[in-house]
C-alpha cells in the first residue's frame, strides 16, 4: 500500500528526532532539537503531529521496537532455548555497536524521566517492560517443555532477574561513561543462563 506525503513526513519526524528524545529525555528535548534534527519547521512538524507528547510517544515506540526487532531476528536466527536467552546479554554487552542503543536502553531512559511526570510515556514504559518480561517467560517455558531447561526452573524470577541485571547494569555503563561493570554483569548473566541447561 502506498503512503501518503503526510505519513512519510511523520515516520521522517519519528527516525530523526528518536536519538535525540533518548539522549536528551522528553523534558530536555526543545521545538528546536527537534528543528535542527528534521531540518523542518515549527509548523511543519506540529502540523503532523498534535504536540510533543505525541512525538515522544511515537518515538518511544520506534525506539522499542528497534531493540525489539533485532532481538526476535537474533532469537529465531537459532533454535536452542538457552542461546536464545544468552542473545539478551550478548547484545546488551555489545550495545554501542547498536545505534539505537547508543543514548542508552529507551525503557530505561523514558521510565526514569516520566516516572513522575508523564503518565503516558510512564504507561508506555510498563507496557514495554511488561511485554519484554513476557518474552523472557515465554523462552524459558519453551525451554522447560523442550527439556533443554531445568523444569524447576521459575520463569518469573529469572525474567525478573534478567531485566533487573540489564537495566541496572546499562544505568551504571551510562553513569559512568565505560562498560566494565556493564561487562561484569552480563557475564556473571551468562553463566546463571548457562546454570539452567539440563
Amino acid at each position: 500500500m502506498k503512503t501518503t506525503k503526510s505519513e512519510n513526513t511523520k515516520q521522517l519526524i519519528i527516525q530523526k528526532t528518536a536519538s535525540v528524545f533518548n539522549t536528551k529525555g522528553y523534558a530536555g528535548t526543545s521545538i528546536n532539537d527537534l528543528m535542527n534534527a528534521t531540518g523542518l519547521s515549527k509548523g511543519c512538524i506540529y502540523g503532523n503531529f498534535e504536540n510533543k507528547d505525541e512525538i515522544a510517544l511515537s518515538v518511544f515506540d520506534h525506539n522499542f521496537g528497534k531493540v525489539t526487532q533485532h532481538i526476535k531476528d537474533r532469537i529465531l536466527a537459532t533454535d536452542s532455548s538457552i542461546e536464545r536467552l544468552l542473545i539478551y546479554p550478548q547484545t546488551y554487552k555489545n550495545y554501542f555497536k547498536y545505534p539505537y542503543l547508543q543514548a542508552g536502553c529507551p525503557i530505561l531512559n523514558t521510565a526514569t524521566e516520566a516516572d513522575d511526570t508523564h503518565p503516558k510515556l510512564t504507561e508506555r514504559t510498563q507496557k514495554a517492560l511488561g511485554f519484554w518480561k513476557t518474552s523472557i517467560e515465554n523462552q524459558i517455558k519453551r525451554g522447560i517443555v523442550r527439556r533443554e531447561i531445568k523444569e524447576d526452573t521459575d520463569p518469573s524470577e529469572i525474567a525478573v532477574i534478567m531485566i533487573s541485571m540489564i537495566e541496572g547494569a546499562f544505568m551504571q555503563a551510562k553513569v559512568n561513561n565505560h562498560m566494565a561493570e556493564l561487562k561484569i554483569a552480563m557475564s556473571f548473566l551468562e553463566k546463571l543462563i548457562k546454570s539452567l541447561s539440563v
